[in-house]
């Protein structure tokens, strides 16, 4: 997990004076920009590429080609550097760009799969977001979001099955829990990028996210807690579930078992405020628990498939991993997808100069402020 460099830190005051500036929205969109900027739960210090600090906004492949070259390949190559390894010539790549904010732990599964396999070998990953390209300057509000939560960050993750490697790897991967509800048409559509009226393209947020986002996330979880929740907690859920049904004129309340006896640091992607907000509820962590994901959204905005590990390497800063410590990470994304792997702490992971926190840790965790809703606009499904 490395830090970010070469880019220029966004102040949510200034990305709003910069629009202005340059007349690139209507008043009234540069206003609602700047309520979500205000609400969404991001600090002053997250990351934009250069493109966006110039006087005229007009990215080209180029400024693509160089913000993946500041982020992507420079965290891969301190990655393998780091370890002492190198990518050989008949090193096999897997791409899975596209597959959105998921698509981290989709790789961690796939390497998994791999590792299996091919023995005595490495996998590289390299999870990263771009958004050069991806920034929206039309008129539609409900293409307004990716601007104000997305931001430029990556990781670069090494795992190995070599028996040499065991007594010198942080983490053992356990469990990898894949679940895709693409089928639906509701899942598929709800987050989706395309043009607008006026050709300009964008990524569309309909009303069904949120309905499509549980629909994706509840089996996930099921699917994971069938395996790592302990007998007393399957039993509770089991008995309500069925009282439920045999006694619907009871509403008995289903009972939500309780994750924190089964893992130790829960890491759910930061897809913005009002997702962070929604699982705590729905699985009743506390405000410790969600500490990280909070501070990680506030410090590095939604950096897509790797703000998980921006989440790993807060706790992990914090001193807070100990050895047999198991972490739940899980991502979702469009399509929709979700995943969900738990990983068990093979010692105690102690800070170093590669985590991004180490130089600004002692601030965290700050008080967050402006918690209103964050103010929204979905259009109509299709």
């Amino acid at each position: 997990m490395l830090q970010a460099t070469n880019l220029s830190k966004m102040l949510k005051e200034s990305a709003y004076k910069s629009g202005k500036t340059k007349q690139i929205f209507l008043r009234n969109l540069l206003d609602f920009m700047k309520r979500i900027l205000e609400r969404g739960g991001l600090g002053d210090s997250t990351y934009l590429s250069e493109v966006f600090f110039r006087t005229r906004y007009d990215p080209s492949m180029k400024d693509t080609r160089r913000e993946v070259e500041m982020v992507g390949v420079w965290f891969s190559r301190h990655a393998s550097g780091k370890n002492g390894i190198s990518l050989k010539r008949t090193s096999s790549p897997y791409n899975l760009v596209g597959m959105g904010c998921s698509a981290g732990l989709l790789a961690i599964g796939l390497a998994n799969q791999l590792l299996q396999v091919h023995h005595n070998s490495y996998a590289l990953i390299v999870s990263t977001e771009t958004i050069t390209e991806n920034f929206y300057y039309g008129k539609d509000r409900s293409k307004f979001l990716t601007n104000c939560l997305f931001r430029v960050g990556g990781a670069a993750i090494l795992l190995s099955n070599r028996t040499s490697d065991h007594n010198n790897s942080k983490y053992q991967l356990l469990h990898a829990i894949h679940t895709n509800t693409s089928s639906s048409d509701r899942s598929y559509n709800c987050i989706f990028r395309e043009e607008d009226t006026a050709g300009k393209l964008g990524i569309t947020v309909t009303k069904d996210l949120l309905a499509a986002a549980i629909a994706t996330i509840k089996p996930n979880i099921t699917a994971l807690g069938s395996i790592i929740l302990p007998t007393n907690e399957k039993f509770r859920y089991l008995i309500t579930s069925i009282a439920r049904k045999l006694l619907p004129a009871l509403n008995i309340q289903l009972y939500v078992p309780d994750y924190s006896n089964a893992v130790d640091h829960f890491l759910p992607h930061v897809g913005g405020k009002m997702v962070l907000d929604e699982l705590q509820k729905s699985l009743g962590f506390s405000d410790d628990v969600m500490e990280a994901s909070r501070m990680t959204l506030y410090r590095y905005g939604n950096t897509s498939s790797s703000s998980i590990w921006y989440e790993l390497a807060y706790v992990e800063a914090k001193g807070r991993v100990r050895k047999r410590h198991r972490v739940w990470q899980i991502s979702f994304g469009s399509g929709f997808k979700c995943n969900s792997v738990i990983w068990l702490a093979m010692k105690t992971v102690d800070q170093d100069g590669y985590n991004p926190w180490t130089d600004e840790i002692f601030e965290f965790p700050v008080t967050l402020e402006n918690c209103e809703p964050v103010p929204l606009y979905f259009v109509p499904s299709k």
